[in-house]
């Protein structure tokens, strides 16, 4: 009998891989004998990630488009070669179902299974869908959306579906007392932890530099873990020692369940896949979106936090002094633990902790079991089975 075989196409940034990598890993839990192979860029990030995990990998040489006339026909080119692959791997895997992870990485396999006849879907998670999205969402058979707001950028009768952002089980069933034995911390302690996606965020980095000092000063019973990305690790670590403020810096962590879990307050970007983790897990944040995006679709993200009360945004203004000032106000505010329980259960009732159970169950030819999640403390992986 052959295998069963799931195909991910997507890739170039943890926010596309992420939520792939955990419906295959739930597809994995119920299927231990399933295949499943990613199509990703060629970026160093996507080998750095699936070489920690058991899935195999085939790199595309696809290219965002351009419509540039000295880059057009490069994307062209790269578009015809990754369709042409991506046809060839599906006509010799024959998989179950196709997931786009978003971005251009996802459109050549979800074209290709459109004209095979394969099942495919597509995720979308941040608020204002993405250019490839809007595109492809023609080809699938599902658009699963994290947030209801986002169906208005389809066209109408596209089969949209909210089940929210698929995050790893690892987050569902992370243990906060083990996160700050791993960081060296005070269990009894709050602790503020502050991280820029992967690659670090150089002005939240220089921000806090400036506002911890002052801020520990005034509330010295709390804590410090700063996930500040290796080109700035030593610059704030040096900052912090310099100032007489007590803190673990850390460049990256394959742990980040384990950090965010220990959290009594996140200082963050808002990029889809945190804060899908930042509401399955209840932790109040403050948001500064990434500011250089033309369509400001992480300000859309933070923006559904912030209507319910979950997150307090702050513009990111490009300078540490300019930011300094309000995100010292933020973490004044937030330092008082009422504000804080206020705003985990209202982060809580936009958690979907089951949506890689979802989207696994119905790549798998079944249906989803969860319905809309009303703010309960659900933290666990799908144990019911699939309806298939």
């Amino acid at each position: 009998m052959s295998t069963e075989a799931y195909v991910f196409a997507g890739g170039g940034t943890g926010g596309h891989l992420f939520p792939g990598l955990a419906v295959a890993e739930e597809l994995r839990r119920h299927q231990p004998h399933a295949a499943m192979l990613f199509l990703t860029t060629t970026r160093a990030l996507d080998r750095e990630l699936l070489a920690r995990v058991p899935f195999e990998q085939i790199e595309q040489p696809v290219q965002p488009l351009s419509l540039h006339p000295l880059r057009f026909a490069g994307f062209w080119r790269a578009w015809r070669r990754s369709l042409r692959l991506a046809t060839q791997v599906l006509r010799a895997r024959r998989p179950r179902a196709v997931l786009g992870l978003g971005g251009y990485a996802a459109g050549p396999a979800v074209v290709a299974a459109r004209r095979l006849g394969i099942r495919r879907a597509i995720l979308n998670p941040d608020a204002i869908p993405g250019r490839a999205n809007r595109r492809l969402a023609r080809y699938a058979d599902l658009v699963v959306l994290q947030w209801d707001d986002s169906r208005r950028y389809f066209r109408a009768g596209t089969p949209c579906r909210t089940l929210g952002c698929p995050i790893r089980a690892d987050f569902l069933r992370a243990d906060g007392a083990a996160g700050r034995r791993r960081f060296g911390l005070d269990e009894r302690r709050p602790l503020l932890l502050v991280t820029g996606a992967s690659q670090g965020a150089r002005t939240i980095n220089r921000a806090v530099q400036r506002v911890w000092p002052e801020f520990v000063r005034e509330f010295a019973h709390w804590q410090l873990v700063h996930l500040s990305g290796a080109a700035d690790e030593a610059e704030t670590r040096d900052a912090y020692a310099k100032a007489g403020a007590p803190a673990t810096v850390v460049a990256f962590t394959h742990e980040m369940a384990e950090a965010l879990a220990a959290a009594d307050l996140v200082v963050s970007r808002a990029g889809a896949s945190t804060l899908a983790e930042l509401t399955a897990l209840g932790k109040p944040s403050i948001l500064l979106p990434y500011p250089y995006h033309r369509d400001r679709h992480q300000h859309a993200n933070a923006q559904v936090l912030a209507d319910v009360g979950a997150a307090v945004v702050l513009e990111d203004q490009r300078d540490a002094a300019r930011n300094a000032e309000p995100l010292l106000a933020a973490l004044r505010l937030l330092a008082i633990d009422a504000a804080r329980e206020k705003m985990s259960a209202a982060a809580r009732t936009l958690a979907r902790p089951r949506a890689a159970a979802d989207m696994a169950a119905w790549l798998a030819g079944g249906e989803p079991q969860s319905r809309m999640h009303t703010g309960t403390d659900e933290c666990s992986t799908a144990e019911d089975g699939w309806r298939v």
